[in-house]
């Protein structure tokens, strides 16, 4: 199992290169990014956007375009639906987002001719390197899904175990995290929690251990759990958090990527391929472990 991003970047040099896809890539962070990763033998790349744009930026950063393929479309919807044609065709393992709204990017992997849907429902998974935790965090869903249902919850997990098998991590601790650790009917969280347990245990949710409803001390921390008096496999060991919704997703996100030292990724999942979607608020060291982790996940996918 992989337990740091000094692991992910190593194995994703040993697992590369793959080949990503950069919708609109005129933006000086990702091409940056897109950069270190070729010079770290991660991925090659396929630059799709406003050429005249991305040479500018070359130049200015001093990034040596002789080494990726221009398609030049300056048209975000075309540029974002070429880009993702070369993930479906083959041409290239992942899509990544560059200078383009999020929702134009995503209608493009939904389309129905050339797009990457399964059927599943599509979701974040954001990838923690904290210290002193023991193993990587996976927190979901922090950015997709606003009040997903039981069936939902249970595809947005069987999501986050396709990152943790990229991760060489194939029996995953899930902690269903709640403001409560008993089911209570006054409070579906938690009511969903023991349905998705329930889940696990009769062979419906496969390829994990689920465990909850957990308050996040209890997910995380075994002492916690211990003076709590639960007693259970996930207890203070999770690999996986599944949040409630897109509130409690994107405040843990935020707590854990700005106050405190951890390193992290993101990724988009459910689709045939895995979606790079970083925020301009990311790190270029963000960006690069994003990157090194979408090809881990394209070796295994």
């Amino acid at each position: 199992m992989i337990k740091n991003f000094e692991e992910v970047l190593r194995i994703a040099k040993e697992r590369g290169p793959k080949k990503v896809a950069v919708a609109c890539a005129q933006d000086s962070d990702v091409l940056k990014a897109v950069d270190h990763a070729y010079k770290n033998g991660i991925v090659e790349a396929v630059l799709v956007g406003d050429q005249e744009k991305i040479e500018a930026i070359a130049k200015e950063e001093n990034i040596d375009l002789a080494n990726y393929e221009i398609i030049n479309l300056t048209d975000m919807a075309e540029a974002s639906l070429k880009a993702v044609s070369l993930v479906s065709s083959g041409q290239a393992h992942m899509v990544m987002k560059g200078l383009v709204d999020t929702a134009i990017i995503l209608k493009a992997v939904l389309n129905k001719e050339v797009g990457l849907r399964t059927g599943s429902v599509l979701s974040h998974v954001a990838v923690f390197d904290v210290p002193d935790y023991p193993r990587l965090l996976l927190v979901t869903d922090a950015a997709m899904n606003i009040a997903p249902n039981l069936e939902q919850k249970k595809q947005i997990i069987e999501n986050a175990l396709v990152v943790a098998r990229g991760l060489d991590n194939d029996e995953a601790k899930v902690g269903i995290i709640c403001a409560k650790e008993k089911v209570n009917p006054k409070m579906p969280a938690t009511v969903d929690a023991g349905a998705l347990v329930e889940m696990n245990e009769n062979g419906t949710l496969t390829g994990c251990i689920v465990g909850g409803p957990f308050a996040l001390d209890n997910a995380v921390s075994e002492e916690a759990a211990r003076l709590k008096g639960i007693d259970h496999p996930v207890a203070g060991k999770a690999d996986i958090l599944m949040c409630p919704n897109i509130e409690s997703g994107n405040i843990l996100y935020k707590t854990l990527g700005f106050l405190t030292p951890a390193k992290s990724a993101g990724i988009i999942v459910g689709a045939k391929a895995p979606i790079i979607l970083t925020s301009r608020a990311d790190t270029e060291e963000a960006k690069l472990n994003s990157i090194a982790l979408g090809v881990l996940m394209a070796a295994k996918m």
